[in-house]
């Protein structure tokens, strides 16, 4: 006996750019332009602008002497763009090593301590008039074992080349200055087996949203089928940074790929606590979906928001669709 059912999948890589333009209150601004680069080394702290050297109190800030210090001058470090990949600038050499060999005969890794790390600088400016919102810096990609600071502050490391970063920075903006990101990757160690690159090779984003918001992956959705109709079954995370409780609602529709409302949903008013998370739970029935395949691979669009006293706090949107798979 053949069983039937339906997938929902959501575009994972569209969640985290096309649903800021959907809210006043969203904002998402491209850092990959304006960028200084300088190569470090594995094996000097000289060489590495004083990383290991010199005390990092990356809980105060104060970090003079390195390329970590927001007075730092990169005068002579070179501009680039993102993506930025220097192994790639790097010559070919001719080396007995196969992990050599196989990542493309460039001199990066282990052998090479005066060009397997890379540091990034970069300032950007901040209104006080966005002042009551928070701030997000969001790296899609940075080959490899990278460190982040903002305006001295440590905000953590992303050891993997593969997988994204995003960092709260909320607490270390200014408003009065200019803002300074400093990136330390090494790429001394190899993830794979093959030419993987060296540097910060996908986009960088300054995220502004509201104090309750949704977070970014915070809409998970799947279907279960139910005759020829689907229902989708959504849970969304609430996330409330303020200092207070507050009562909201969700409200979920379901869009054409043309625009057209297709269904929604209206939660319940649920509390969201102060400094901490609330998940809704909210089905919606599609009659005769649109189904998804590689000659036809039709997407409809979540729109999520939140709701409090009649006034929308925030909204996000993504594509999805509905796979009919025997």
């Amino acid at each position: 006996m053949k069983k039937y059912f339906f997938f929902s999948f959501l575009t994972f890589l569209i969640f985290y750019f096309p649903f800021v333009s959907q809210s006043q209150h969203r904002q998402q601004i491209s850092l990959d332009k304006g960028w200084k680069f300088h190569l470090g080394s594995a094996s000097s702290a000289e060489k590495d602008f004083g990383y290991g050297l010199v005390n990092i109190y990356s809980k105060n800030g104060k970090s003079e002497g390195t390329a970590i210090y927001p007075g730092f001058d990169d005068s002579n470090w070179r501009r680039v763009n993102l993506p930025h990949d220097w192994a790639i600038e790097l010559p070919f050499i001719n080396h007995p090593s196969f992990d050599v060999m196989s990542h493309g005969y460039k001199p990066v890794g282990g052998f090479f301590p005066e060009t397997s790390i890379g540091w990034y600088r970069r300032s950007f400016d901040i209104s006080r008039s966005d002042s009551g919102y928070r701030f997000s810096l969001t790296f899609d990609g940075v080959y490899r074992d990278a460190k982040f600071w903002l305006n001295g502050y440590y905000l953590g490391n992303n050891q993997s080349g593969y997988s994204g970063v995003e960092f709260d920075i909320t607490d270390f903006v200014w408003f009065d200055k200019p803002n300074t990101i400093v990136v330390r990757v090494d790429a001394t160690q190899y993830e794979g087996w093959f030419y993987e690159g060296a540097g910060i090779y996908r986009h960088v984003w300054l995220n502004r949203y509201p104090e309750i918001h949704i977070p970014s992956d915070g809409v998970f959705a799947y279907s279960i089928p139910k005759g020829k109709s689907c229902i989708i079954h959504f849970e969304t995370t609430i996330s409330n940074s303020s200092l207070n409780d507050k009562m909201v609602s969700m409200e979920t529709k379901v869009k054409s790929r043309d625009g057209r409302l297709i269904a929604q949903n209206m939660s319940k008013s649920v509390r969201t606590a102060s400094s901490g998370q609330t998940r809704v739970n909210q089905q919606i029935k599609i009659d005769n979906p649109h189904l998804w395949n590689l000659d036809d691979p039709y997407l409809y669009r979540i729109e999520t928001s939140i709701l409090s006293e009649g006034k929308i706090l925030d909204k996000v949107s993504m594509p999805f669709g509905i796979r009919f798979i025997t």
